[in-house]
Parts: structure tokens; sequence; C-alpha cells
């Protein structure tokens, strides 16, 4: 059997595919970023999940593509861990922009972007992934993202920016203390994916004045950040992957035309094309 994995920071998609390359099982578990997660929590979380454990003794090749794993580093933290479950499989660990190219591949070249929890960009040319820029993590990284739109929540919210009718709805939903804020910024091991929840929030009032300044303030920021320093930026299609360009697609295709760029594709979960790609591309 064989499994493909897309690997956010919050959460992982995975598919096996039996030896006819037909789908067996879809399944998910907690993402493994390895900036974010502790390694040795990564074994725990695989065996909590009863698909997996099944079919692990009969895997002969793992493609985990994941976010937090562009540098050699933490490929190999990943591989080691997953090793220790697959004991019998070839394990090939990639980063989640190289999913991103594949999942998004049209047959032509493109800018690729991710917007989820996190944020990144490359430019794919059918064969090569060419990264322009470094991944800075949530801490002062990932324009765009879900961690930094739920950063923008929380400061505004804190810091009574907030209209009166958005303030008032956001105290009743979450009855949140600057107490538990703080302790779950600053000792929760997935503190950009605690941030990223509070999206929800945010989708829910897309249709706010606010909320549609706020966001659109947003994708304008990433694009300046992670995508007009390409060259082929004014003249390529820019596709997109992940949820939170899934949600706002109609602010993000307003503020990418303010600036005379051309988004093309919009794909929430990658998961699906990326296991099209490997059996067209890779497994054949």
């Amino acid at each position: 059997m064989i499994a493909i994995v897309d690997g956010g920071s919050t959460k992982c998609d995975w598919v096996i595919l039996d030896k006819f390359g037909k789908i067996f099982l879809k399944t998910e578990t907690i993402g493994f970023n390895p900036n974010i997660i502790q390694p040795e929590l990564i074994v725990p979380e695989i065996e909590k999940n009863n698909s997996l454990l099944t079919v692990k003794d009969s895997m002969q090749k793992v493609f985990f593509y994941g976010s937090g794993c562009g540098v050699a580093e933490n490929q190999a933290i990943v591989e080691r861990e997953l090793q220790k479950v697959f004991k019998n499989a070839e394990i090939t660990v990639k980063e989640d922009l190289t999913a991103a190219a594949y999942a998004a591949y049209n047959g032509k070249p493109a800018i690729v972007c991710i917007l989820g929890t996190g944020s990144n960009s490359c430019y794919f040319d059918g064969e090569n992934v060419r990264r322009e820029l470094p991944s800075l993590g949530f801490l002062i990284g990932d324009e765009g993202s879900g961690s930094a739109i739920g950063k923008h929540l929380l400061r505004r919210f804190f810091m009574k920016k907030l209209p009166d009718d958005l303030h008032q709805k956001f105290t009743e939903k979450y009855q949140l203390t600057i107490e538990d804020a703080l302790k779950n910024m600053y000792h929760n091991p997935r503190a950009n994916a605690y941030l990223a929840d509070f999206n929800k929030f945010v989708v829910e009032n897309k249709s706010h004045p606010y909320f549609q300044n706020m966001v659109f303030d947003e994708m304008k920021n990433y694009l300046d950040y992670q995508v007009l320093p390409y060259e082929e930026a004014k003249q390529s299609e820019i596709n997109f992957i992940g949820s939170i360009a899934y949600y706002y697609e109609d602010i993000l295709r307003s503020a990418a035309a303010e600036l005379n760029l051309h988004v093309g594709t919009i794909v929430q979960k990658p998961i699906e094309s990326l296991v099209e790609y490997h059996k067209k591309y890779i497994l054949n």
C-alpha cells in the first residue's frame, strides 16, 4: 500500500492507495509541523488512528508533504518518526509547497500559493519548484494566513478596536479572557492553530464591512510580501491552495485585481488533486 499525506500545521489528510492504485481509505491526524509540535508526539498521534494502525505493516511507500518541512533537518525529524510506525515503508518527506505545486498543476507554469493556517508561495514550471522567499513562521511571517487574521482579530478585540456589534458578538461567543488568550498564545505548542481557529468568527461575519476591509488589507499584504517579488507575478496565473484562500476567495480576487494580478484556481483541500498527480506523474 502507498500513503500520500498532505500535512498542514493544523491537520494532516491521509489517502491510502492499494496495489491497484485505488483509494483504500482516507483519514486525518493532527498536523506534524516540526516547528510547532514536539517530535516525540508524532508517533503517539498516529497510533491514536486505528485506520492507520491496521495498514502500517503493509505500507510500502509514504509520501509526506508537510508544513515546516522545507529544511533538511526538519525533513529528517519527520522521516525518522514516520519510520518508527511504518517500519517496512520507504519514506519520502518534502515541504507542503511541493504538494501545493503538484495539486495546483494544470499543465502550465504558475505561481502557487498556500493560504491556510500558515502561508507560503513558489513558482512551479511543471518539473521544478522555485522559491524566492523563506518561510518565517507565524511570529513574523505567514502573511494572509489563518493565524495572521486570527492575530488581527484578537488584537482588535482586546484593544477595543472592533465595532460595537462585532465586539458584543465575539464576547458572547467566546467569553475569552486576556489570561486565557495569553496562555494559549505563549504556552500552547500549536499556538498558530489556536489563532487560526478564530477565523470561524470572521467567516461567519465576513459580510460585515469592517471584516471586509480587515481581510482585504491582509490579502494585499500577502500578495505584496509573497507574490509580487516573483518576476513572473504580472504574467503568470496565480493558483491558491488552502482553506483561507477558499473562504475569502471573493476578497482575495479583489485584492489581486487591484494589483493587476490574475488569480486562477483556488483549491480548498489539495489532497485529491495531489493523489491524482502522483498516479499520473510519479507512481507510473
